[in-house]
C-alpha cells in the first residue's frame, strides 16, 4: 500500500522557520522525483520544489528561491522541505508528490502551514 505521510506544519510567525517532513512507503522511493506542492485557499496547488531521483537535480518556485531547500534521504525513504525566513504569503496546505519517469504519481494528505503574527 502506498503511503506518502506529511509533518512538520503548524503556526510560525513571519521570518520563522519550518521543517516538513513526507515518510514514504509501498513503492520503490529511489526511482522516484519527489516534490512539494503548496495550495492556498482558492487558489491552485502549484509546485514548490522538486529534487531528482539522483538527487541531482533541484527545482524551486521562483517565491522560495533562497528561502527553502528540498532534500531527500533514500534509506529512510523520506523527503523534507527546509523553510526559512517564512512569509505571510507561504501560508498553504504543503503536500507531498512523488512522480515515477512513466507518469505513476502518488500524493500525501498534506500538512498546514500558517505564517502569521
Amino acid at each position: 500500500q502506498v503511503q506518502l505521510v506529511e509533518s512538520g506544519g503548524g503556526l510560525v510567525q513571519p521570518g520563522g522557520s519550518l521543517r516538513l517532513s513526507c515518510a514514504a512507503s509501498g513503492f520503490t522511493f529511489t526511482i522516484y522525483t519527489m516534490s512539494w506542492y503548496r495550495q492556498a485557499p482558492g487558489k491552485e496547488r502549484d509546485l514548490v520544489a522538486a529534487i531528482s531521483s539522483d538527487s541531482e537535480t533541484t527545482n524551486y518556485a521562483d517565491s522560495v528561491k533562497g528561502r527553502f531547500l528540498i532534500s531527500r534521504d533514500d534509506v529512510k525513504n523520506t523527503v523534507s522541505l527546509q523553510m526559512n525566513s517564512l512569509k505571510s504569503e507561504d501560508t498553504a496546505v504543503y503536500y507531498c508528490k512523488a512522480r515515477s519517469m512513466g507518469g505513476l504519481a502518488y500524493w500525501g494528505q498534506g500538512t498546514q502551514v500558517t505564517v502569521s503574527s
